[in-house]
């Protein structure tokens, strides 16, 4: 989503709008210069991603995608995947009924669906496709949850044994500075949903306007570019229209954004409430693991299934997934809010159990105040070979300073091994080769996938772009996934280790850095491997390991 875009816009319209008039819109930002050289082209004149763009190749077809398509076609046609890879979603919810994805769904064949039995007694009743942590046995979901910055505010102020006797000790001391955050951050997120209402009501002017001039229900840049305005109104509402397309805002993002910030506003930074009445377990106790209910999907299961049909959709259905011999498992865990520790442990545990070859965490915040939850989990999964592959987060921050949770190190010491930290990466290439929006860091962000405008599936069979580290985490999911399916005797650190150095380094090319700082910086300041992930040199890779025979 454009949050900062869609807030810089609102402020300049609230600005220079006259009262019950349309103003023009601002012109977009002058861009830096690209690098000259650049090693990732983008073709010229475009003005738009491809659908498919995050599969294609740089050299083949002047787009810096994974080179998924040119491996299908030069080095896998004529093989077949060796084993079922199973990948453990843990995200929103994933929709069990789209046709592009369906047929790539796991099944717990150990469990008789809709007995009310735990047939294979593994602690949860009829988890057929996996397991939801956020609902409750009565079957009610929890959608929204508070920022966990503002639970913590909402302990610094409880003085009972169940509030500030339960947070942790670390975090008593910064109650001032925690409640001034979030009271910061709710005011905030108040008046940025006032600017974006001032933007749905200039929308609301504008369109009747531009439908009657041009004589269509449907309204595009080029139509309005080409529309020949009749008078002042039409004039400054085609200038409006343009300027806010130039920007990239579309009538979809002013609705998202007002979805989001209202959820922001309303709960997500509200002290008063708590959802997990829902759940019905006692928080945080992780000695209570058996809680939840059998629904995958939940009440809004629009980022999972994106996420899903990333690493896996059918293609001859519309999707464009990256591997083909794959089987999700829907774990939910992860609501509009900040998703909790306890119910992350829990997720990555039962996934582990329930053999999971890959977990994929498009999620983070920026408080953890019970990581060792998480962090025993993640030892687990560690020590029974499974691959972990995390999101870097959206707040064009250096990770290194502002870390996004969970991480792979330990809070008592040591790292994860099997752990793969993921930066999003651009189809625009050249100097906005790293997506606007991406952490970044040095030594915690492990590499770069595709993570701007990725099309993928969305619940109700649909498909549609969206943008996040949370879209590049599962191209490498799906990659790792992808590998793993081919050559069946690779292991998960193996699988790592050819996807870190098999990856395109473009360490000495100058992108613009992410975040309000700007400036140009080399490729190889953000991320470990300065590289892109590449399925065409990973296969090569894979087929000259020891551990890569078929």
């Amino acid at each position: 989503m454009k949050v900062a875009l869609l807030s810089a816009v609102a402020l300049a319209l609230t600005a220079c709008t006259p009262s019950g008039a349309p103003a023009p819109a601002p012109a977009p930002a002058p861009r830096a210069a690209a690098s000259s050289g650049s090693p990732s082209p983008a073709l010229p004149g475009v003005a738009e991603a491809q659908l498919n763009w995050h599969l294609l190749d740089a050299t083949a077809d002047g787009i810096a995608g994974i080179s998924a398509l040119r491996a299908e076609r030069e080095l896998l046609k004529d093989r077949q995947p060796q084993r079922v890879i199973t990948v453990a979603v843990i995200d929103g919810g994933v929709d069990t009924a789209h046709t592009a994805l369906k047929s790539r769904l796991w099944l717990n064949a150990d469990e008789i669906p809709g007995n009310g039995s735990d047939d294979d007694n593994n602690g949860y009743v009829d988890d057929v496709r996996g397991w939801n942590f956020i609902g409750g046995k009565d079957g009610k979901n929890v959608a929204e949850d508070t920022y966990e910055v503002t639970r913590l505010a909402a302990q610094c102020t409880d003085s009972s044994a169940a509030g500030r006797g339960r947070l942790p000790a670390r975090y008593r001391d910064k109650c001032p500075t925690i409640l001034a955050e979030v009271v910061k951050k709710h005011g905030e997120a108040e008046q940025t949903l006032a600017q974006v209402l001032q933007i749905e009501e200039l929308f609301g002017k504008i369109i009747p306007i531009l439908k009657r001039a041009t004589g269509s229900d449907s309204l595009t840049s080029a139509k309005v570019s080409s529309l020949q305005a009749a008078n002042d109104t039409v004039r400054q509402a085609r200038q409006v229209y343009l300027g806010l397309a130039a920007n990239g805002i579309s009538q979809d993002d002013i609705v998202e954004a007002k979805k989001a910030y209202g959820s922001r506003a309303r709960f997500g930074f509200n002290t008063s409430f708590n959802p997990r009445g829902i759940v019905g377990d006692d928080y945080p106790d992780t000695l209570v693991k058996s809680y939840g209910n059998r629904d995958v999907m939940g009440p809004d299961a629009s980022h999972g299934t994106h996420v899903a049909g990333i690493i896996g959709s059918l293609r001859d259905a519309g999707g464009f997934g990256i591997a083909t011999n794959v089987r999700i498992m829907g774990l939910r865990a992860v609501p509009d809010g900040d998703e909790r520790d306890k119910d992350v442990a829990n997720a990555i545990r039962y996934a582990v159990d329930n053999g999971a070859h890959i977990i994929n965490m498009s999620f983070g915040k920026a408080y953890s105040p019970y990581k060792s939850f998480v962090d025993d989990a993640v030892r687990y999964a560690d020590s029974k070979g499974v691959l972990m592959v995390h999101a870097a987060g959206n707040d064009a921050e250096n990770t290194g300073e502002s870390p996004s949770f969970p991480t792979p190190e330990y809070a008592a010491g040591g790292r994860a091994v099997n752990w793969i930290e993921v930066g999003a990466s651009s189809w625009k290439g050249r100097d906005s080769l790293v997506a606007s929006f991406s952490n970044y860091s040095r030594t915690k962000v492990d590499l770069f996938a595709p993570g701007d405008d990725i099309y993928s599936t969305i619940p109700g069979g649909g498909f549609k772009q969206e943008s996040g580290t949370s879209m590049a985490s599962p191209v490498v999911t799906g990659v790792a996934a992808l590998l793993m399916s081919y050559f069946p005797n690779l292991t998960a650190a193996e699988t790592k280790r050819i996807i870190l150095e098999s990856s395109t380094r473009l360490g000495s090319q100058l992108v613009a850095r992410p975040g309000e700082s700007g400036g140009m910086v080399r490729f190889s300041e953000l991320s470990a491997t300065g590289g892109i992930i590449n399925v065409f040199a990973a296969v090569q890779m894979a087929r000259k390991s020891a551990g890569g025979n078929p």
